[in-house]
C-alpha cells in the first residue's frame, strides 16, 4: 500500500534511538532530502507513543534497544503499530538474521535496515513509502507461516478478500480465536489493522 501524500509535503519521520549521537546524524542526514522531514525524536517507549499519537508520522524508525532491556524496541515498535497507521522501520545495530526476523515478525514492522547500511536510510525510507516492498512481502510470509492453510484463508476472510469457506460456522470462530492467539492480538480488529500494512 503506498502512502498517499501530496506532491509538497515532505515524509514525515520519528526517530527512537537512546543514542542521542546517532539520532542527530539521523536528523541532519534525512532533513537534508527535499522530500522527507524528522518530525520529532523519542528516546523511550513512552516519549515514543507519545510523539506517535502527537505527530502522526508517516514513518518510524525504531531501534531495537532503547535501554538496557534486550530489545524493548520491539514492545515499543508493536505498540506503534497497535496505535497507529504509521509505518514502522527496524534500525538496528544487530545483524543476526534470527533477531530480525524475530524483531520483525513480533512487531509487524514494514522493514528493517542495518545501522551499518546507514548510507542507504534515506533510499530503504524512499522505497518503503512508495509501496510494498521485498522486505515488507517477506515479513508478511513470516507472519503467515505461522498459521495453517485453513487460518490463512480465513484471515484472508477477514481481510475483505473474496474466498470459498466451507467450514462451519463454529470452526471459522475457533480459527480466528487461533490466529489471534498465536499471532499474541486480543481482537479481530487488531488483527485487521496490523494487517493492512502487508496488502
Amino acid at each position: 500500500m503506498k502512502l498517499e501524500l501530496s506532491e509538497q509535503r515532505p515524509l514525515r519521520i520519528l526517530t527512537v534511538e537512546d543514542d542521542l549521537d546517532f539520532a542527530y546524524l539521523i536528523q541532519a542526514t534525512l532533513n537534508r532530502e527535499p522530500d522527507m522531514q524528522v518530525a520529532g525524536h523519542a528516546a523511550d517507549e513512552a516519549s515514543a507513543l507519545r510523539l506517535t499519537e502527537e505527530l502522526s508520522p508517516d514513518i518510524v524508525l525504531m531501534d531495537l534497544n532503547l535501554s538496557s532491556s534486550p530489545l524493548d524496541g520491539v514492545r515499543a515498535a508493536r505498540s506503534i503499530r497497535l496505535r497507529s497507521d504509521s509505518r514502522l522501520i527496524i534500525l538496528t545495530a544487530y545483524e543476526d538474521p534470527d533477531t530480525v526476523v524475530k524483531a520483525c515478525k513480533q512487531s509487524f514492522a514494514s522493514g528493517y535496515i542495518f545501522k551499518s547500511q546507514f548510507g542507504c536510510l534515506a533510499e530503504t525510507i524512499r522505497r518503503m513509502a512508495a509501496g510494498p516492498t521485498p522486505q515488507l512481502h517477506m515479513i508478511r510470509s513470516l507472519i503467515l507461516s505461522d498459521l495453517s492453510a485453513a487460518e490463512q484463508t480465513v484471515l484472508q476472510m477477514l481481510l475483505g478478500k473474496d474466498v470459498n469457506l466451507r467450514s462451519s460456522a463454529k470452526t471459522i470462530a475457533n480459527q480466528k480465536s487461533s490466529i489471534l492467539k498465536k499471532l499474541g492480538l486480543r481482537r479481530q480488529e487488531e488483527l485487521i489493522h496490523l494487517m493492512k500494512n502487508y496488502l
